[in-house]
């Protein structure tokens, strides 16, 4: 079975796109009610120029037992319609070692997604259960693209490595940390558009890893600068994703069109950097 990053590289390859679209349904948000039915145009409009789709389970729990059924049925589709996409599960799970195991049994066996956002906050052991899975992606939440981010996460601490003049920004120490948990290869981070530096800061730090980059379109984060301190030195192994900027971009009747025309505005402007980086396709 082809890894995590080999089947990411090869939507990313067939969309000539970085585009992820986050389907987060919110029912005083959407033109219709039926999550499914808004899921399947979406996806169906989308396809062919998005790289993953990033269901956010909290907007499907939120909905009880039918949003969980209109989850199941949004994956499926998903592969249906869209082949070649990866499937990241936004959940943030994380845990103690015997419910993480739980929560990553259900995730990658259960909903049999591609990769899935996990909390490092309890240590390695509350991320080595998903790790194990060395065949899916591992996103390990590193800078929120929240306001609140810098509450926790530019806290000093001690970096991973030890020893005097190694204090660091916790997210630091994360990311150093994900980079020495990364034995299986699977392993990625979680890093917002609304706070560039950060990235490109990451970026000098974990060279090869991918990442998910949230906060494009009503986070309002810098697009330019996502793309150009994101990808890797070929251009790649960044997921940009944008949530309510596209599925959202027509409250009308015409929603997939407007969605389609969004994302294939998203992709031609992370492509126009690639350019002129002389990353292109």
């Amino acid at each position: 079975m082809p890894t995590f990053l080999e089947r990411l590289d090869a939507g990313c390859a067939a969309a000539k796109s970085l585009v992820c679209v986050g389907l987060d349904p919110d029912p005083s948000l959407m033109p219709v009610q039926n999550v499914l039915a808004f899921n399947k145009a979406i996806v169906d409009a989308t396809a062919e120029v998005a790289c993953a789709y990033k269901p956010n389970f909290a907007f499907y729990e939120a909905l009880g037992l039918p949003g969980l059924k209109a989850l199941e049925q949004t994956i499926a589709h998903i592969r249906r319609a869209a082949p070649k996409a990866v499937v990241i599960a936004d959940a943030k799970r994380g845990d103690v070692t015997n419910t993480a195991a739980a929560y990553a049994r259900a995730l990658f066996e259960v909903w049999d997604v591609d990769a899935a956002t996990v909390n490092a906050f309890g240590g390695r052991d509350s991320v080595d259960p998903f790790i194990a899975y060395s065949d899916r992606g591992v996103l390990i939440w590193c800078r929120s693209s929240n306001p609140g981010a810098r509450d926790f996460q530019d806290l000093v601490v001690g970096s991973p490595e030890g020893g005097v003049g190694h204090a660091t920004p916790f997210y630091e120490a994360v990311a150093k940390s994900a980079t020495a948990w990364n034995v299986k290869g699977n392993v990625g981070l979680v890093l917002g558009a609304t706070y560039p530096s950060e990235v490109k800061r990451i970026r000098s730090l974990c060279p090869t890893l991918p990442f998910l980059i949230p906060g494009i379109g009503a986070q309002e984060g810098a697009l330019q600068e996502a793309v150009r301190y994101g990808v890797d030195a070929a251009g790649r192994r960044a997921i940009i994703n944008s949530s309510r900027g596209v599925i959202y971009a027509s409250r009308g009747a015409d929603f997939p069109e407007a969605a389609r025309r969004a994302a294939g505005q998203l992709r031609d402007a992370i492509n126009a950097v690639l350019a002129e980086e002389g990353k292109g396709w």
